[in-house]
């Protein structure tokens, strides 16, 4: 394993020498990456699973009583979200993605922040949804929310499809609800591609996404993971990096 003490270089610059020989690279991004832009992991102290019960999709979709209680929650937590701006670590992955290293970046994060950093939609594959748009639930079509928010602040109303009558929701995957198919395809076609893998701000413990790190290591690929606490695959990678990621990657990648 690279990154251990018996490493004679700086751990910075091995990273930056496995970034700059890889051909194919793939980032895999979870919510310590966010924090650093001030959102707080779901599970941390002050997240939000910390003041919430989960609402489990099957009780969404059955009762309006728990339909209304999601949307004051999304509404009662998103100033947080739309305050937050991409960090270095989202502009350094933007970079790599124009420099043509970065082929994909699979997202465990809802906030949309790569998507605001630069990065192309069609290289983002968003495993858990999008939190700033809402989708129909029936035909798909797309909400913006300032439109929900008004009606569901002013005149208690929930949103409907204006199209099939369909229930609308936040673009995300809740509990209880299956992985959207094309973007797991996605991720495994690319994860299986890729010659340099690499965690960023994830404790790899969601399954089955957590799963994508270990097929990239079966397929050849070097894996590297950055985050601040240890993860059940660090004995697993080529380099481990308990670090802040934007201050790391910013240095590595050359951006601010």
């Amino acid at each position: 394993m690279i990154g251990r003490e018996d490493w004679p270089m700086d751990h910075v610059e091995q990273l930056h020498e496995l970034i700059g020989s890889a051909k194919r690279i793939v980032a895999f991004t979870g919510a310590g990456i966010s924090t650093e832009s001030g959102i707080p992991d779901f599970r941390s102290p002050g997240g939000i699973w910390t003041k919430y019960q989960p609402i489990y999709f099957d009780d969404f979709m059955s009762s309006e009583e728990m339909r209304r209680e999601a949307w004051r929650r999304k509404f009662a937590t998103d100033e947080t979200m739309q305050k937050a701006e991409p960090n270095a670590g989202h502009r350094a992955l933007a970079k790599l993605v124009e420099r043509g290293k970065m082929t994909a970046i699979i997202t465990q994060n809802v906030d949309g922040l790569h998507q605001r950093s630069g990065v192309p939609e069609s290289r983002i594959i968003e495993l858990h949804g999008n939190s700033t748009y809402a989708t129909c639930l029936d035909c798909g079509r797309r909400y913006e929310l300032e439109p929900i928010k008004k009606a569901f602040q002013g005149r208690g109303t929930l949103p409907v499809c204006e199209k099939c009558d369909g229930i609308v929701m936040t673009a995300t995957i809740s509990f209880g609800q299956a992985m959207p198919e094309i973007q797991m395809a996605r991720a495994q076609n690319e994860t299986m591609a890729c010659d340099l893998f690499m965690v960023l701000g994830s404790s790899l413990v969601v399954y089955p996404a957590a799963g994508f790190p270990r097929i990239a290591k079966r397929q050849g690929a070097r894996l590297v993971i950055v985050n601040r606490d240890p993860t059940d695959q660090d004995e697993e990678a080529d380099l481990v990096l308990h670090a802040e990621i934007g201050p790391t990657l910013s240095r590595v990648v050359g951006v601010n």
